[in-house]
């Protein structure tokens, strides 16, 4: 049969085409397999949870169907904890872990009503309040999990909110301590600008509105980390975040050789209780006897200089921060030059430091970062997040992630979960 130069190229197309689906679904096979032999947890794809959103909204609200979908990822925190409020660095990367927001205006009420999957979260889990007015702000309440959501809405101040329903869709781990919170108030204030085709003007003023609504609905007198990773996040990139001058520079974290683990200890923490304000006061205190306006601005000399000015307990809060502004500032630059091997060992003093002088880690964490350490092909291993449980992160040769895990299963006395990430995109609208 004669063929035509254009039909040969449409043939060619054709079947490079095919071609790549198949070695696609072969390669996709292949992972889903490798998960079952590691010991890994699936995590599921976007597509997958908006499907799941739409059946969930389709059996709460009858009748009516979602117009705008929404999306906000998770987060881990390479290293730079508890840095954040004390004007330091930071440097976490977004998860593929995500919050779902799918709902639609309800032109028929001023009403809002929000539900939401999350098995872990308090009850109801479906709850109802008027949208706010002048002279008629919200307030927070029972549930808890409702108070991101409040604290959101009231946050939102660039047009009139209308009336909306809509469910909430998480993969995020809630207490984890890859911030579940932040990637909540994210996919809101997403959604919010999305119906009232308002957006921020700019993703600095969207995370700081959404870091407002954490500290005044749910009492967390958090930093500006993990609502910026949400917002800001970049595929193939970890996000290094100066909290003093809030600017932030992308450093790629794509070599194939070389993976993050995330480990969850499943051991729940709370930081809404004394132990996190307690924490920032006493690094607020170290920096007013040393008289400077933040621990960023302090030396170790320094601190050595006032040691006698001060508790014990205040010195090892400030000697953690002092120290982990440095450790991350160095973290950064190893990577870039691909100094994986320092990095590590970065890591493994973040976590020391974290135990001994900041006093957030815990035995499950402790005992995961201790088994991970002691695997061939790891570079280093630390808690990660505010603390008291969750996660730990590791990074480890690619093709050493089996043993590893194994390892870390057969050394562990809880029942952890495991999650190989890759770094991941910001919030996002996905359908409208």
């Amino acid at each position: 049969m004669f063929m035509t130069e254009n039909s040969l190229w449409e043939f060619t197309h054709v079947v490079a085409w095919h071609l790549f689906v198949y070695v696609y679904v072969e390669l996709a096979c292949r992972q889903v397999t490798e998960l079952k032999m590691t010991g890994l947890s699936a995590i599921p794809s976007i597509s997958e949870m908006v499907k799941q959103a739409k059946a969930e909204f389709a059996a709460q609200f009858p009748g009516y169907e979602p117009t705008v979908i929404t999306c906000a990822p998770g987060r881990v925190n390479l290293i730079g904890e508890h840095t954040d409020y004390n004007e330091g660095f930071v440097f976490p990367m977004a998860l593929p872990l995500v919050t779902i927001m799918a709902g639609c205006i309800d032109s028929s009420s001023s009403q809002i009503t929000v539900a939401t999957t999350a098995q872990t979260t308090d009850e109801p889990k479906l709850v109802q309040f008027e949208s706010p007015k002048p002279g008629l702000p919200l307030t927070p309440g029972k549930p808890a999990w409702a108070n991101y959501v409040k604290g959101v809405v009231q946050c939102f101040n660039l047009a009139p909110i209308p009336g909306f329903k809509a469910v909430l869709v998480n993969s995020v781990p809630v207490g984890g301590g890859v911030s579940s919170s932040a990637s909540l108030e994210v996919a809101v204030y997403t959604f919010l600008e999305a119906i009232t085709e308002a957006s921020a003007p700019d993703l600095q003023t969207k995370a700081l509105s959404c870091q407002s609504a954490e500290h005044k609905f749910a009492n967390m007198p958090c930093g500006i980390m993990d609502q910026f990773i949400s917002v800001m996040g970049k595929a193939g990139h970890g996000l290094l975040i100066d909290c003093r001058s809030m600017e932030s520079t992308l450093i790629p974290i794509d070599d194939p050789d070389v993976s993050v683990l995330v480990t969850n200890s499943n051991v729940r923490h709370e930081l809404t209780g004394s132990e996190y304000p307690d924490r920032r006061r006493q690094c607020y205190a170290a920096a007013e006897i040393m008289k400077v306006k933040s621990l960023r601005k302090a030396t170790m000399k320094n601190l050595e200089d006032h040691k006698d000015d001060m508790d014990n307990i205040t010195f090892q809060r400030a000697r953690h921060v002092i120290g982990e502004i440095t450790r991350t500032m160095d973290a950064a630059d190893a990577l870039k030059l691909g100094n994986y091997k320092l990095f590590g060992e970065l890591m493994i003093e973040s976590h020391n430091s974290l135990r001994d002088d900041y006093e957030v880690s815990c035995n499950e964490v402790d005992e995961l970062v201790a088994s991970a350490r002691e695997c061939p092909g790891v570079y280093g291993s630390r808690m990660t997040g505010g603390g008291f449980g969750g996660c730990t992160v590791t990074l480890v040769k690619t093709d050493k992630v089996e043993a590893v895990v194994s390892h870390m299963q057969a050394k562990y006395s809880g029942n952890a979960t495991f999650f190989v990430t890759k770094p991941s995109q910001g919030a996002m609208v996905i359908e409208k």
